[in-house]
């Protein structure tokens, strides 16, 4: 691969930041951080004649050409269907002039240097600064545009043309960014200067300080950067559990975490080894997250749509000559993409292990390959194939469960599948629509339950799932039939069921999981329970009630075959099976089936969305709890990826699994092979071998002569609760600081104090 010129410009400029204090004749520091900047943001050390390079500056170029030919002036827009109001006009129109710049600057766009095309670019500039985007405009409509989507393009086309464009319009940039982000925005951290958005402000703040050569600038925004750092308690940022809030009640790890942590990645990058370099110890935070926050929710190359918020809905994106799926698959690469940018300001230890598992997703992701992903420009491509090409060993999917109690998610691995139980709470919104988006999203947070088998192509949520989908009918969840309006409850977030139980306990490898369920817009209450175990995920329902005059149904899966989807599908006696997916075992009910195609456009769930249509085949299962039920339950079995005849066997095998409760007090099993007792309380009680004197979830595991003892409050309160083990106990080996053993010998009695977190307390013990 032959470097070319500016790499080696930048690599110099890069080098030089890392040399002794400046002396006569150093590098400027404001020009060092520029030069860095467009390494950043347009890559270096890709030979622009190669793919997938070549293609897409070839494609910038011809973009670039047809923007400036379509540009027509005038005092309310710069192009023809981009008006300033509403104000996505203007974030549009300065988003042509930075493709029109990138094909100026880079080689191999064929306009590369082109000066019509320059003069072009600063006929646009001028005539936004002078029309719209300056100090004297009060912004309206969205506030994104002004202070997000715009400032932050204008100041990449400033750095970028900074040779060319003078005293006087270097000037006007800064002074629009300082109107539309004053200072106040970055040292009040509330409102819409949280989190992701705080990062984004920060920015375009720190570019602004660099190119309008004001030390203060860049210091504000780097020190404005501290409150994103720590964990949060409430509210938006990222929690110790690892869940990622972001417009107060939404999991949204996959979208807006995304792009905090690009952001972050950019800054940190750019700041490195220079005066202003992030050195806030909290931002360690940050970089724990990529292994504790964001890979847990990251499988094949995709993010799990239960922390992409309203974005499951967005579909397909065309702009200009850009076609591209906005999936689940879509949202893993960008966030594969930031991590991998984020190694830019890390140590040489979590660059390699982020490198390894960068690797495995990259290999892994054959629905939707990232080294060629149309939504990437060659900075980010050049980046990925860097990873790729390195000698690194490529990770393996991990295997072992992770909770995440703040945002109410759960993801279960094991080496023939990944689940992933999407619910809500007083904490945590059912969904969230606004802008046109997700109005249907009614029942994504009523007990889903997501799954991929390993081995097989993880398209299952990305091929037009959406869109076509019964959103009555999701899979895992327990729904009355009541028809609801599209945006039921309201947007942003904000219907969310006045319960407190959810949550649960594990030791890293099973889980007990479970929630209170209070139906949106319905009088349904149920108590749903999943024990997450070795090849099964058990799932529990009880209590369950309504009095909306209609049926209420229980969803035990809802598959997407595909476009004429012809997979096989076997019954047998209490079990069933799907050919390449796996099977479900139904000790008791009716198991009603159906294969139906559904048609549907992303348009009828996203006002921005294409009127493209489309038709998948469906394998739909639920239970019928009948019209307005009182008191009913449910006892299934999921087995992703397993096959028929070990489907069989084990709904043959009644010795495998014992259910020792299941009401509206306390849920509970036993599977004596794997040598777990699970547990839910919803009250205090008793069941099978344990006691809970509260509200608690318990997960005991056996382990030859000794056994583990994980326990949680998903309540809340604090309050200490005991939890007594009616077996014979001889010591204890270990226990939490939390966890204190009042007695052992016959019985075992714990008493714990468990904080508001929902945390796991765990203790070790000998038995007798």
């Amino acid at each position: 691969m032959r470097p070319t010129r500016r790499a080696v410009l930048l690599a110099a400029a890069l080098l030089a930041t890392t040399a002794p204090p400046a002396r006569a004749g150093a590098p400027d520091p404001y020009d060092t951080l520029r030069l860095r900047w467009l390494d950043i943001a347009l890559g270096t050390g890709y030979d622009p004649t190669a793919e997938p390079y070549a293609s897409r500056l070839a494609r910038t170029g011809a973009l670039a050409r047809a923007f400036r030919a379509a540009m027509a002036p005038t005092p309310t827009s710069l192009w023809p269907g981009y008006p300033y109001d509403p104000p996505a006009g203007i974030t549009q129109s300065y988003s042509r002039l930075w493709t029109m710049t990138q094909a100026h600057v880079q080689q191999g766009t064929g306009s590369t240097g082109d000066p019509d095309l320059l003069a072009d670019v600063l006929r646009g500039l001028d005539h936004l600064s002078a029309t719209v985007y300056n100090p004297s405009t009060t912004r309206y409509g969205n506030w994104w545009e002004w202070q997000i989507g715009s400032p932050r393009l204008l100041m990449d086309i400033t750095a970028a043309l900074y040779d060319h464009l003078g005293d006087a319009r270097r000037q006007a940039a800064c002074a629009a960014v300082d109107h539309f982000i004053p200072d106040t925005m970055l040292t009040d951290y509330s409102g819409t200067s949280t989190g992701a958005n705080r990062v984004d402000l920060c920015r375009s703040v720190a570019l602004r300080g660099i190119l309008g050569r004001v030390d203060a600038k860049i210091a504000l925004a780097r020190d404005a950067l501290s409150p994103v750092f720590p964990y949060v308690t409430h509210g938006d940022g990222l929690y110790a559990d690892g869940s990622f809030v972001q417009h107060t009640w939404v999991a949204y790890s996959g979208t807006y975490g995304q792009v905090m942590l690009d952001g972050l990645g950019r800054l940190f990058t750019l700041l490195t080894n220079s005066r202003w370099e992030v050195t806030d110890p909290d931002r360690q935070i940050v970089l724990d997250a990529v292994e504790h926050a964001y890979a847990p929710l990251i499988h094949d190359g995709l993010v799990m749509d239960s922390v992409n918020g309203r974005a499951i809905s967005r579909g397909y994106l065309k702009s200009d000559d850009l076609h591209v799926m906005r999936g689940d698959h879509f949202h893993g690469q960008n966030l594969i993409a930031a991590i991998a940018l984020l190694a830019g300001g890390a140590s040489a230890a979590e660059s390699a292990r982020w490198s390894s598992y960068v690797k495995g997703w990259i290999e892994r992701g054959t629905v939707a390959p990232i080294l060629t992903a149309p939504q990437f420009e060659v900075a980010d491509l050049a980046r990925l194939h860097a990873v790729a090409d390195s000698p690194v060993p490529a990770a393996p999917e991990p295997v072992g469960h992770r909770l995440f109690p703040a945002m109410d998610r759960a993801v279960h691995r094991r080496p023939a599948f990944t689940a992933n139980i999407s619910m809500c709470s007083d904490r945590i919104t059912y969904y969230e629509c606004g802008n046109g988006e997700n109005p249907r999203g009614w029942h994504t947070g009523a007990g889903m339950l997501s799954w991929w088998a390993a081995g097989r192509p993880a398209d299952q949520y990305t091929d037009w799932y959406w869109p076509t989908v019964d959103f009555y009918r999701l899979p895992g969840t327990t729904v009355s039939t009541l028809r609801l309006p599209d945006r039921a409850g309201g947007e942003w977030g904000a219907p969310k069921p006045d319960v407190r139980w959810v949550g649960g306990t594990t030791d890293g490898e099973y889980a007990a999981v479970g929630q209170h369920l209070e139906g949106l817009g319905s009088t349904l209450r149920a108590r749903k329970s999943w024990f997450c175990l070795a090849d099964a995920v058990i799932c529990l329902g009880a209590g369950i009630g309504c009095a909306d005059g209609v049926p209420v149904e229980t969803v035990v899966d809802n598959r997407n075959l595909g476009e004429g989807g012809t997979q096989e599908f076997a019954r047998g006696r209490h079990w069933a099976h799907l050919e390449g997916h796996g099977g479900w075992v139904v000790p008791h009910g009716d198991l009603r089936t159906l294969r139906e195609d559904r048609t549907g456009a992303w348009s009828d769930i996203n006002t921005t969305s294409t009127d493209e249509r489309a038709t998948r085949r469906w394998q739909t299962l639920w239970l019928d709890h009948g019209t307005d039920p009182e008191d009913a339950s449910y006892l299934y079995l999921l087995m992703p990826g397993a096959s028929r005849r070990a489907v069989a066997a084990r709904a043959a095998d009644r010795h495998w699994l014992t259910l020792l409760a299941n009401d509206a007090t306390r849920q509970a099993v036993h599977v004596r092979s794997l040598g777990v007792t699970a547990a839910n309380f919803w009250q205090p009680g008793t069941a099978g071998p344990l006691t809970s004197s509260a509200p608690a979830s318990v997960l005991l595991r056996r382990h030859g002569r000794t056994a583990t003892l994980c326990v949680s409050q998903p309540t809340r309160t604090g309050e200490p609760l005991e939890i007594i083990w009616h077996h014979p106990v001889r010591g204890v080996i270990r226990a939490d600081d939390s966890v204190r053993v009042l007695s052992t010998g016959r019985r075992a009695t714990l008493r714990i104090t468990p904080g508001v977190s929902c945390a796991t307390h765990r203790c070790e013990l000998t038995l007798g």
